[in-house]
């Protein structure tokens, strides 16, 4: 088993992938992330599977859409029986841990891994559930409000660089355990980070970095709401925006903000990755998020939507057999599973067709890819499924309650100008329209959520009468095996715990 190589996965989340075009744009001071850049495929036009953290992450994990997994939103569960990349590792023999989050909801808060080192920082419970029988019904105590954004600025400690904080910390402590070999199996350690995730608040160290920062201001202005396109005008209305009055002011600081906390991540993950190299450890070593963020642009924050923004993720892959390159083919993160499966040498052929990613390691080659990528939403904010292609230079939308829309990215980066209606552009809109026609049945996906969410909403509300039992994950540490115990050898002791050994 020790030939299978080692895999290091550091996840963020709601990192814009706009601003990962060929990895860190130059403006961001990222200089850790920039080196890895330099040594990694790049996927310049990557996807999530689904704009939201929950749906987002057990696509990346699983390799499946939501409309498979079933995790249509940040309170569905997400079932045992479903093989994740932890799965698929841990049967061939791998020690799989994870420092951090992945937002599991349900009873089974491991999900392949073995090690989990943390506890969440969102809860696992159904309390999150949308409800399509309510259209526009704002659940005010965590539905998203734009108070992320009024409220940027600077602070030393905060509920999430707790978290993350603690998340690195842990990751580097068990790099250092694993660099002991006590453990002689190949390991997956998974990192997941909750920033640059709003709210948009950092430390002075990181602030300070961008006080001369030339993008404060969101690239595309903000749209009227009475221009907005019909979704969009839902979020909006599910943010509360007609609360908040915001100066362009606030925008900046929150847009400030943001991409300080891109530079404490950065911070985090070059901690991790010099304890890997002063261990003489070797791992693949792969960098994701679980979706972006709009940071202002058209008017819009957060995610939820197929925009650039929102739906666009930076990818990188460092990994023997890989030459580092930037790679413009549109790619998404449920990719990642196979293409973790394909380089640990790891077979999936007994559910890949019920996958619905591919490996990446091909096209990484030289391979040409020629399928779409697919991004599915059906949470809050949303009346009813949206589903989206992504393909070549085009970009398609559909939604049973809205009209069509295709973007040309090659000429309109902004998706400004929707062509479904431009007679020049029909044959590209019939084609796309095929390919959404034999993936997807709107009415029977749409079915399956409302189903959902009334099965869930019965659940939580009898589970929150009498005795309460939370799914939360508890971390535990067994303290009779750390540091000395007398039922340990000193001396044994001292030498295992010691790296590089001593003379």
């Amino acid at each position: 088993m020790t030939e299978r190589p080692n895999i290091l996965i550091l996840m963020v989340d709601q990192l814009n992938g706009t601003l990962f075009p060929d990895g860190p744009a130059d403006w961001l001071h990222a200089p850790n992330l920039k080196a890895l850049a330099a040594r990694s495929v790049r996927f310049a036009n990557a996807y999530t599977g689904s704009p939201l953290c929950a749906p987002g992450r057990a696509s990346f994990m699983s390799g499946q859409l939501p409309s498979r997994t079933r995790v249509y939103d940040n309170a569905a569960e997400f079932a045992s029986d479903i093989p994740t990349f932890a799965h698929h590792l841990r049967r061939a023999g791998y020690a799989t841990t994870l420092s951090g989050k992945m937002h599991f909801v349900g009873p089974d808060q491991m999900h392949g891994f073995e090690e989990r080192l943390t506890t969440d920082i969102y809860p696992a419970d159904f309390g999150w559930t949308p409800d399509y029988r309510k259209p526009g019904e704002r659940i005010d105590w965590w539905y998203h409000n734009l108070g992320s954004v009024t409220g940027a600025g600077v602070a030393e400690i905060t509920n999430q660089l707790e978290y993350d904080d603690d998340v690195a910390h842990q990751a580097t402590q068990k790099l250092y355990d694993l660099s002991r070999g006590a453990d002689a199996r190949p390991w997956c350690l998974t990192v997941s980070f909750t920033h640059p995730h709003d709210p948009y608040v950092a430390r002075r160290k990181y602030w300070d970095l961008y006080e001369d920062c030339a993008r404060l201001d969101p690239a595309v202005p903000a749209i009227p709401y009475d221009d907005q396109d019909a979704h969009s005008k839902r979020l909006m209305d599910a943010c509360d925006w007609r609360a908040f009055d915001l100066t362009p002011d606030q925008v900046r600081r929150a847009r400030h903000g943001y991409f300080a906390n891109i530079s404490y991540i950065d911070d985090k993950i070059g901690e991790i990755l010099a304890v890997l190299k002063a261990t003489r450890q070797e791992a693949i070593v792969v960098f994701v998020s679980d979706h972006g963020d709009m940071l202002g642009d058209r008017g819009l924050w957060f995610k939820m939507n197929f925009f650039e923004g929102s739906a666009r993720v930076p990818l990188m892959v460092a990994a023997p057999g890989l030459t580092p390159a930037r790679i413009d083919t549109a790619v998404s993160t449920i990719d990642v599973t196979p293409t973790l499966c394909d380089l640990a040498g790891v077979s999936m052929a007994e559910v890949m067709p019920w996958t619905d990613g591919e490996s990446l390691v091909p096209l990484a080659q030289g391979t040409a890819r020629t399928t779409p990528v697919a991004i599915e939403y059906a949470a809050e904010g949303s009346w009813a499924p949206l589903v989206c292609l992504r393909q070549g230079d085009f970009k398609y939308t559909r939604c049973s309650l809205d009209p069509e829309q295709l973007f040309d990215l090659s000429t309109d980066p902004d998706e400004s100008r929707n062509l479904a209606a431009d007679p020049t552009h029909a044959v590209t809109l019939a084609a796309f329209r095929a390919q959404a026609d034999a993936r997807w049945d709107l009415a029977r996906f749409d079915a399956a959520v409302r189903e959902s969410q009334a099965r869930r909403w019965v659940v939580y509300e009898a589970l929150r009468n009498g005795a309460f039992f939370p799914w939360d994950f508890q971390p535990l540490q067994k303290a009779s095996e750390r540091y000395m115990r007398n039922h340990m050898d000193l001396n044994v002791l001292e030498e295992q715990k010691r790296f590089p050994r001593g003379e």
